[in-house]
């Protein structure tokens, strides 16, 4: 079972300096933040549930789309986020390891009650840039090896090893 991340949508949105610099939409805002979790997951692997808060809206339902790694989820009119994340983790198995990122210290200290790690929303955001560009630092780094033969790579002795068992006498 993958580990598992809970991002408190507007937590992260209302603590991500981009977004304020660029004066960004929450529409925006929400997409900017689904499509970075979506490459995060790609590169650690985490199922991910993306929470925005629908308490003060007219939602008659809670909605929840599968984007690659990512849930995407609006909680229903008259439902916290706060309180759709609670759940979650309580309903989650203790042997899973859980995350959950957002800024809200009430919520911080739930979470942590139950066993998840909490993760505040620039540590989540930090992580978010340093991932990426780790990510693009390997894949420039495969992308060199990958024209490569096997012999370029291995130790000068191995290779002159498997060249004698290649030719009948090692």
């Amino acid at each position: 079972m993958k580990p598992l991340l809970i991002v408190d949508g507007y937590n992260v949105i209302g603590a991500w300096p981009e977004a304020e610099r660029g004066g960004w939409s929450v529409e925006e805002s929400r997409d900017r933040l689904l499509h970075a979790l979506q490459d995060f997951g790609g590169y650690t692997d985490e199922e991910i549930v993306l929470v925005f808060d629908g308490y003060q809206s007219d939602r008659r339902v809670r909605t929840e789309e599968k984007f690659g790694p990512v849930t995407l989820v609006f909680t229903k009119h008259a439902e916290t986020a706060d309180s759709y994340i609670e759940r979650l983790v309580a309903e989650t198995p203790r042997y899973r390891p859980v995350r959950v990122a957002t800024s809200d210290g009430l919520e911080q200290s739930q979470v942590l009650s139950t066993g998840a790690v909490r993760l505040t929303s620039r540590e989540l955001l930090r992580e978010l840039r340093h991932t990426r560009a780790s990510g693009v630092q390997q894949g420039r780094s495969r992308a060199v090896q990958a024209g490569k033969n096997i012999g370029d790579v291995l130790p000068e002795s191995l290779v002159e090893q498997l060249e004698k068992m290649r030719r009948g006498s090692g």
